[in-house]
């Protein structure tokens, strides 16, 4: 028997644990990978801030959940269709997550913060040629 679900006493979790599931029930693969790309820049900002504040347990579910996200949208990757330009994202997936990793064990928010502007500048392109 499974337990019944519990509402945390975090209010705030709670609206961003249904929000997330509202928005990815309807989304179709593209629309998925832009909200993953969202999510991921999301945690690394709060990462570089949980840094500065010295929130270390923050900082460390931040990380966790921006290096699971870029593992996600790796294995996301069909390098069959997608040739030249799967191989380089997932490149790009390994080197972000290995700047990740790298920086979780110093005190400088920059690097979270270069990696979200990175991740934001390929969400863009994405947009982009989805839009097209």
């Amino acid at each position: 028997m499974t337990a019944p679900m519990r509402l945390t006493t975090d209010a705030a979790a709670t609206y961003r644990s249904i929000d997330a599931v509202g928005r990815t029930a309807t989304a179709d693969p593209h629309q998925l990978v832009e909200l993953m790309y969202k999510e991921c820049v999301a945690a690394l900002r709060s990462a570089a801030f949980a840094t500065e504040k010295r929130q270390l347990a923050v900082k460390s579910e931040r990380i966790a959940r921006a290096t699971a996200i870029l593992f996600a949208l790796e294995g996301g990757l069909d390098f069959e269709r997608g040739g030249d330009v799967s191989r380089t994202l997932a490149t790009l997936y390994h080197g972000l997550r290995s700047q990740i990793v790298q920086a979780s064990i110093g005190r400088d928010p920059a690097p979270f913060r270069a990696v979200a502007d990175d991740l934001e500048e390929i969400a863009g392109a994405w947009s982009q040629a989805r839009a097209a």
